[in-house]
């Protein structure tokens, strides 16, 4: 949160979960400011796990950074499973991927997308990792690699990410990894760009106490109110919820008319 920035100088820093199936934050918490998102990834997990419930056959995605031994270890202990890139951060892990066989193993899904003048091209390829602890992560049963094709402006380019998973050949294919692997921008495009471009967020300075927490905290709120109401544009949205504020007051006020 840029605007809010701490005595010393330091902005707050709130780590989340985003249920990608519905648009909704499940938890959030705040980073130490001493230290990084790492060590807030467990109670953040807890968290969820107190909002599902159980987090048996949850799949968590999340970006390199968060590609470590204890997120494994935390996140297969409680019966879900994980699906991570490899990159620099891990460079053991990162260098066995990049020796594995590609070019003789097939490919899996290709899916290619067209618009705003830019083409793409994402290829993926998956292989089951036959050797008990021969690859440089716990718990990886599947390691895929994934190349973008990007044409803009007819200029090319070519990315190639590599990531592990949990999940089983029988358990999973390449289409799903695909799918998979692009969610992980989800909470970037239908959260964090919603929260800084429509409600102005980085524009805020509250930075007292849990004051940010909270306000993040109502801003999921609102943006989770709309898209379970089936809103794609949430700048829209909020100017129709301002000439029907009783809408939502209702809605969080009144009792459960279900109580099976």
């Amino acid at each position: 949160m840029r605007g809010a920035r701490l005595p010393e100088g330091r902005q707050v820093h709130l780590l989340s979960a985003l249920d990608t199936s519905t648009g909704i934050v499940l938890a959030q918490v705040t980073v130490d400011a001493k230290s990084n998102e790492i060590p807030a990834f467990t109670p953040l997990l807890d968290a969820v796990e107190k909002v599902l419930g159980s987090l048996t056959g949850v799949l968590f995605v999340a970006d390199a950074m968060h590609t470590q031994t204890g997120h494994a270890e935390q996140v297969t202990s409680r019966g879900a499973h994980l699906l991570l890139q490899a990159k620099g951060n891990r460079p053991t892990l990162h260098a066995q991927l990049k020796t594995i066989a590609w070019a003789h193993i097939p490919v899996g899904d290709r899916t290619r997308d067209r618009g705003h003048g830019r083409k793409e091209t994402r290829t993926v390829k998956a292989v089951t990792l036959q050797t008990p602890g021969g690859i440089a992560f716990p718990h990886a049963q599947q390691a895929a690699r994934i190349i973008r094709t990007r044409t803009v402006d007819g200029k090319t380019s070519r990315e190639t990410a590599y990531l592990v998973t949990s999940l089983t050949a029988a358990d999973t294919q390449p289409a799903d990894l695909q799918r998979w692997a692009r969610a992980e921008w989800l909470i970037e495009n239908q959260v964090h760009n919603v929260r800084d471009v429509t409600f102005r967020e980085d524009l805020h300075q509250a930075r007292t106490g849990t004051g940010p927490a909270i306000m993040a905290t109502l801003r999921n709120t609102a943006i989770g109110w709309h898209r379970v109401n089936g809103e794609t544009n949430i700048a829209r949205a909020n100017r129709r919820a301002d000439r029907r504020s009783h809408d939502l007051i209702q809605a969080v006020t009144s009792p459960y008319l279900n109580t099976q």
